[in-house]
């Protein structure tokens, strides 16, 4: 359905109707570079990630950052809980939310589709347990400025075992912040799970 309603362009080649609920079309899936295997930043104790955000899987994590192209969120929740693998005793789906200001701005938080989307294919319930300052948004910073992360607060009494969802992670200092206000406010196991992750620079 969501084919034939928001037919998708495939990031790699252009062609229109990629189909079979991926935005990628056969030819240009093997351009889709796995994500290289990373320690979790400070706070998370285990990250996961299905794409370097390189060459196409950038492309279809940007059309749904910042162009709101939500006929892609289902393939990429799939990817998602795809690389989790058993999720234990997780009790909750969160996520590291935008700022209030680029919500108003954008109309949504990529990360919140995300992560409903994720939480709904785990057949767990997804909650807002993180608010977050205002303040510069992460992209565009200077890698020193990125590792000082932005600031949130959580929610009085939540889960003991979170999963963290977002979109994209380069340092992983939003992913660390994100935990560290978590664990304050009482959970014990934060497993991260982002759609993209920048790789190394080798």
């Amino acid at each position: 359905m969501l084919d034939a309603l928001l037919p998708l362009t495939c990031p790699g080649c252009g062609r229109h109707g990629a189909g079979r609920g991926s935005p990628v079309c056969p030819a240009c899936e093997p351009d889709l570079r796995a994500a290289v295997p990373a320690a979790p930043p400070a706070g998370v104790d285990a990250w996961f990630a299905p794409f370097a955000y390189a060459g196409v899987a950038r492309e279809v994590v940007a059309r749904v950052k910042y162009r709101g192209v939500r006929a892609a969120v289902p393939w990429l929740a799939t990817k998602m809980v795809g690389v989790l693998g058993a999720t234990g005793t997780i009790a909750v789906v969160t996520w590291a939310p935008t700022t209030p200001q680029r919500q108003r701005a954008r109309g949504f938080d990529p990360a919140e589709l995300l992560a409903r989307a994720v939480a709904r294919r785990l057949g767990l319930p997804a909650a807002r347990l993180l608010s977050r300052a205002p303040g510069r948004p992460q992209t565009g910073l200077a890698a020193a400025a990125r590792r000082r992360g932005p600031r949130f607060t959580a929610r009085r009494g939540v889960a003991p075992a979170v999963l963290l969802v977002d979109d994209v992670a380069t340092t992983g200092a939003t992913l660390s912040a994100a935990a560290g206000a978590l664990r304050a406010a009482g959970s014990h196991r934060i497993v991260a799970v982002t759609a993209a992750r920048t790789p190394p620079p080798w």
